[in-house]
């Protein structure tokens, strides 16, 4: 298989248009038009874990974390960043990180850590805001069904846990084509009065390019009329952090050790105790700390997040029982999520998860 063709996937699946501005997710390094064999899915890319992807003859290592973030003005192997990148170029490795955008991806980062926790009833906490996008285009009756179909297909009309969502006004629409026009109907030079169907329905943004090109190849006229709207609607199934239930409430210090084990947390932090039952939870993997007050607002009893700094356990104020798990510990589930992802599309293809421990941190 080709590199371009699981990084085309991937980058579908889990849209890069996803991803937060300061990020890179993506292919980081690597030929497109090269062959891969065999892929090796890591939570951060070191040089043990080129080391360990050469040693199992994997050419490709799928990560969380990127390796590049910001722009790189020369390769001497003087920084952490030089010197991965430069053996994964002389080992023939190529590298793919998805971050961000698998953390807003509706079954990604947090709500892998809720099921984790064996919460339910799990909802995005902090919704994707200013990706959602209405089609307005004006159908031929004869035509409805092709269009409508090939729309749908190309992935228009999702609202939330529904599909083929749509909605149609009946009309009469007109125009007149120059003497080099090719009507689909009527005569060239001629006005001409077609009955047509208005047909309105929501994409994402980054599906945009592929629904017009579905529309323009299914729609029977020479130009084809649409317009395309931004709207403000929150997007609820995609979004930051993830809000859910336990089966049953425990005790702040149950619960506690409970996030311990779930995560193998060996230094979980946590302010001070509230003194109430936990029920209610909400997490963001990684530093995620920024939605502590949406976690409050959604009436949670607890929030799970990392990298919390000294000043953050004060803005818990008693109202929740904020913890910190770890960086690591939240996001390492990480890598359960795309090698599920990568095996549904991909069945036949080699995936094996590294056995390197990347948590550059220890605890005494």
């Amino acid at each position: 298989m080709k590199l371009k063709d699981i990084c085309f996937y991937l980058d579908s699946a889990v849209p890069l248009s996803f991803q937060e501005e300061y990020d890179n997710s993506g292919l980081q390094i690597g030929f497109p038009e090269s062959e891969i064999s065999t892929a090796i899915i890591t939570l951060d890319v070191t040089e043990e874990v080129i080391d360990e992807a050469e040693c199992k003859n994997c050419n490709l290592i799928i990560s969380h974390h990127p390796v590049i973030f910001n722009g790189i003005k020369r390769l001497t192997g003087r920084s952490f960043t030089e010197k991965i990148v430069l053996k994964a170029i002389q080992q023939g490795i190529a590298i793919y990180s998805a971050h961000t955008n698998l953390d807003v991806f509706n079954r990604g980062v947090s709500r892998k850590m809720a099921e984790k926790l064996g919460l339910q009833n799990i909802t995005v906490l902090s919704p994707l805001t200013n990706r959602l996008l209405k089609l307005v285009t004006f159908i031929p009756e004869s035509h409805l069904e092709k269009v409508r179909e090939s729309l749908w297909e190309a992935g228009a009309g999702m609202i939330g846990k529904y599909d083929k969502c749509g909605f149609l006004t009946s009309g009469t629409g007109s125009f007149r084509g120059d003497e080099n026009s090719k009507p689909f109907v009527g005569e060239k030079l001629k006005i001409h009065f077609e009955k047509e169907v208005r047909f309105e329905t929501v994409l994402f943004s980054y599906m945009k390019e592929k629904v017009i090109e579905a529309l323009l190849k299914a729609h029977p006229y020479e130009e084809v009329a649409y317009d395309i709207y931004a709207l403000e609607n929150d997007n609820i199934e995609e979004g930051l952090g993830c809000i859910g239930e336990l089966k049953e409430e425990m005790d702040e210090n149950v619960f506690l050790k409970s996030v311990s084990s779930v995560f193998d947390a060996r230094g979980v932090r946590y302010s001070g105790p509230v003194g109430m039952k936990v029920k209610k939870v909400a997490l963001c993997g990684g530093s995620g700390v920024s939605l502590l007050k949406h976690a409050i607002a959604s009436g949670a009893d607890a929030f799970i997040t990392a990298d919390i700094k000294y000043h953050n356990f004060f803005e818990a104020d008693n109202k929740i029982l904020l913890i910190d798990a770890g960086h690591f510990e939240s996001e390492k589930f990480a890598t359960e999520i795309l090698y599920d992802l990568i095996i549904k599309k991909f069945p036949k293809f080699a995936v094996l998860f590294s056995e390197t421990n990347t948590n550059p941190i220890n605890y005494l």
